[in-house]
C-alpha cells in the first residue's frame, strides 16, 4: 500500500493560489471578470453543448452496464469488508452532499419556470407546457445526474479500498497513463479536480445564500443585497467549521440525518396541505413520460431550431456542468462512506434511491406551486429565490413552513460545505482519509470566499458562467478514469481477485 500522509501537497498550494488570485481579480475588477467568464462560458456552451449531452449519457450507460454485468458482485474493498454505515445514514449522507440546496432552490422554481416562463418547446402557460414541466425537471435531477456522481464515486472507491491507492483522482489514472501520474501530470489532474470542486461547491453556497436572503426578504422585508448574503455566508461558514471540527462520524453524519428529518417533514406537510390528489396523479403521469422520453431527451440538442437549442444550453448544459463540477467532491465523499458495498449494490442505491426522492420532492413542491399559480397568484413574477416562500404563503401554516424551509436551506448549506472541506482536505493531503483540521478550515474559508466573490461580481449569472467553464476539463478526466477502471477491472476478474 502506498504511504499516505496528512501533510499538505503541492496541489494544496497551487490550487489555493489559483483560488486566491481568482478572488482578487473578481474583487478588484468585477465587470472584467464577469465579461471574461461569460465569453468563456458562451464559447463552451455553443461549441461543446453536444459533448456535455453525449458524455453524461455515456456515464449512465456505464453504470447500467456494470449493474447487470458479471462485475456486479465485486466489493468496493477486500472480499471480507462490510459497510461502515447503515443504509439510512448512508442514503442521508450521500443525498445531503449530492443535492441539498439545489432541491430547495429549484423545488418550485424549476417546474414553474418550465410551465410559465421557459418551456422547452410549447407556448408558456399551455397544457403542453404543463405536461413537460415535471418531465424536464425529472430529467435534470434524475438518473443522469446521479450517474455522474456514481461513476466518479465507484472508481475512486474501487481503487482506494480494493487496491489501496490514495484517495486521489490522479491515482485512478495510473493503470492507463503510468508513472507520469506520480509527477507533474498527476498534480495537474488533481489541481483540476480540486478547482472544479471549489467552484461547484461555491456556486451552490451562492445559491443557498441567495435563497436564505430571499426568504428573509419575503417574510420580514430584509433587503435582498450582496452584503446581507455575505453576512449569511460568514455565519454559515462559522457553523460548518464547528461541524468540521467534530469530524465525519459525528458532525456530518448527525447533520445529514437531521437534514433528512427536516426535508421529510417539509415534504409531508406540503403534500398534506397542498393539492394532494393532483400531486399524486402528476407523479404517476410524469414518471411514465420521463421514462419514455429518456433516450431521446438525453441527446436532444435541437440543431435546426435556434430557440430550442438555446434552451438546451441554458438549462440542460448548465445542469450537466453543475453535476460534473460537483462530481469530484460528491464522488470522493460517497466513495469514502461506501467501503464494503458491492458494485451492484452501490450503483443501484446511488442511482435509484436519490432519483426517486427527487421525483417525490419536485412533484410535491412543483405541482403545489403550479396549483397556486393557476389559482390566480402570480408566483412566476417573484425572483427564483423567493418562489418557494410565495408558494408556502398560500398554504395552511405557511409561515411555519417558510421558517422550516430557511432552516433546511441553512442545514443543507452547512452539510454541503462541511462535506466539501473534508473532500478538499483529502485531495490536498496526498489522499489522506483523515485530513487535518487546519487544512479543512483553510478550504472552508476559500470556498466561502469564492462564493462571495462570484455573488459580488455578477450574482447568479456569474455563478453559472464559471461553473460551466470549470466543468469542461474535468469531464475529460472522468472519461480517462472510466477507461482506466475497465482496464483494471478486467485484469482483476481474470486473475480471480
Amino acid at each position: 500500500m502506498k504511504r499516505v500522509t496528512s501533510e499538505v501537497s503541492a496541489v494544496f498550494w497551487i490550487t489555493l493560489a489559483i483560488t486566491i488570485a481568482m478572488s482578487i481579480w473578481g474583487t478588484v475588477a468585477p465587470k472584467l471578470f464577469e465579461n471574461y467568464s461569460g465569453i468563456l462560458m458562451n464559447f463552451i456552451s455553443v461549441h461543446f453543448g453536444w459533448y456535455y449531452l453525449l458524455v453524461v449519457s455515456l456515464f449512465l450507460i456505464f453504470c447500467i452496464y456494470l449493474i447487470f454485468s458479471r462485475y456486479g458482485k465485486i466489493r468496493l474493498g477486500k472480499p471480507t469488508d462490510r459497510p461502515e454505515f447503515g443504509y439510512i445514514s448512508w442514503f442521508a449522507m450521500l443525498f445531503s452532499a449530492g443535492m441539498g440546496i439545489g432541491l430547495v432552490f429549484y423545488g418550485v422554481a424549476s417546474p414553474l419556470s418550465h410551465y410559465i416562463k421557459t418551456p422547452p418547446k410549447a407556448e408558456p402557460g399551455t397544457v403542453e407546457a404543463l405536461e413537460d414541466a415535471l418531465r424536464i425537471t425529472f430529467f435534470h435531477y434524475g438518473i443522469h445526474a446521479w450517474a455522474v456522481y456514481a461513476t466518479i464515486a465507484l472508481i475512486l472507491a474501487y481503487f482506494t479500498f480494493r487496491h489501496d491507492k490514495p484517495a486521489l483522482v490522479s491515482a485512478t489514472l495510473e493503470p492507463l497513463l503510468g508513472q507520469r501520474m506520480n509527477g507533474g501530470w498527476g498534480k495537474a489532474v488533481d489541481v483540476i479536480a480540486v478547482f472544479a470542486t471549489v467552484i461547484g461547491v461555491a456556486t451552490t453556497l451562492g445559491f443557498g445564500a441567495t435563497q436564505i436572503n430571499g426568504g428573509l426578504t419575503y417574510l420580514f422585508g430584509v433587503e435582498s443585497h450582496f452584503w446581507v448574503q455575505l453576512l449569511i455566508i460568514v455565519v454559515a461558514t462559522v457553523l460548518f467549521m464547528i461541524s468540521t471540527y467534530s469530524g465525519l462520524g459525528k458532525g456530518i453524519k448527525y447533520l445529514s440525518n437531521s437534514n433528512m428529518i427536516l426535508a421529510g417533514t417539509l415534504l409531508i406537510a406540503t403534500l398534506i396541505f397542498g393539492p394532494t390528489l393532483y400531486i399524486l396523479n402528476s407523479l404517476t403521469n410524469s414518471v411514465g413520460t420521463y421514462i419514455i422520453s429518456l433516450p431521446v431527451e438525453g441527446v436532444r440538442i435541437a440543431p435546426n431550431n435556434e430557440s430550442e437549442r438555446q434552451w438546451v444550453m441554458d438549462w440542460t448544459v448548465f445542469f450537466w456542468s453543475w453535476w460534473i463540477a460537483w462530481s469530484p467532491f460528491v464522488g470522493i465523499f460517497i466513495a469514502r462512506i461506501s467501503k464494503g458495498r458491492t458494485i451492484r449494490e452501490f450503483l443501484s442505491g446511488v442511482l435509484l434511491v436519490p432519483t426517486i426522492v427527487c421525483f417525490l420532492w419536485f412533484t410535491t413542491f412543483g405541482m403545489s406551486g403550479i396549483d397556486v399559480q393557476n389559482s390566480g397568484v402570480d408566483l412566476a413574477s417573484l425572483p427564483d429565490e423567493q418562489v418557494l416562500f410565495g408558494m408556502f404563503d398560500q398554504l395552511s401554516l405557511g409561515f411555519i413552513l417558510s421558517i422550516l424551509g430557511i432552516l433546511l436551506i441553512s442545514t443543507f448549506f452547512i452539510t454541503s460545505a462541511d462535506s466539501a472541506t473534508f473532500v478538499l482536505g483529502m485531495q490536498t493531503t496526498n489522499g489522506s482519509l483523515s485530513p487535518s483540521t487546519a487544512v479543512k478550515f483553510t478550504w472552508g474559508i476559500a470556498q466561502s470566499l469564492i462564493a462571495a466573490v462570484l455573488l459580488y461580481t455578477g450574482g447568479l449569472q456569474a455563478l453559472q458562467n464559471v461553473l460551466i467553464s470549470a466543468a469542461f476539463p474535468f469531464s475529460l478526466i472522468i472519461i480517462l478514469m472510466c477507461l482506466s477502471f475497465f482496464k483494471v477491472l478486467k485484469k482483476d476478474k481474470a486473475g480471480g481477485r
